[in-house]
């Protein structure tokens, strides 16, 4: 892991919180961890950093540590790395729409909404964090 992580929520028993960091690849890890400590992390798929901004925006996981806590302008970072890594071009412009959403300010229904758009597996995105935080360690909740 190269830099510091952000985290977007808590999805542990044990108050293990999940979230992201950059990675030395030029790429982004998936992270969980506790207090303020990174715990264990492992490459993060698209549709992880997707599912990561959607739960940002809907507010859908308990507060993670503040210190820790992911910005608005750390989520924008994180969906314009996935829109530069799309190859398809209908994805890319689904992606950028995403960022534009980000970006202005939009409300958070319709940025979700966008995002959402661009999500390639039929998982929900809040069930997708939990069963990734659990296979990265974390006393995922029930």
């Amino acid at each position: 892991m190269g830099a510091a992580a952000c985290a977007v929520g808590l999805v542990g028993n044990a108050g293990d919180w999940i979230g992201f960091a950059p990675s030395r690849a030029d790429a982004y890890d998936l992270v969980v961890g506790r207090g303020d400590v990174a715990a264990s992390w492992a490459p993060a798929e698209p549709d992880d950093l997707l599912a990561l901004a959607i739960a940002y925006f809907e507010e859908a996981l308990t507060e993670p540590p503040e210190d820790l806590a992911a910005t608005h302008g750390d989520i924008g970072d994180l969906v314009r790395h996935v829109a530069a890594g799309a190859a398809d071009g209908v994805h890319a412009a689904d992606l950028l729409e995403a960022v534009d959403a980000i970006d202005d300010g939009l409300a958070a229904d319709v940025v979700v909404s966008r995002l959402v758009r661009c999500l390639s597996a039929p998982e929900e995105p809040v069930a997708r964090l939990h069963r990734r935080a659990a296979e990265l360690g974390a006393s995922v909740r029930g």
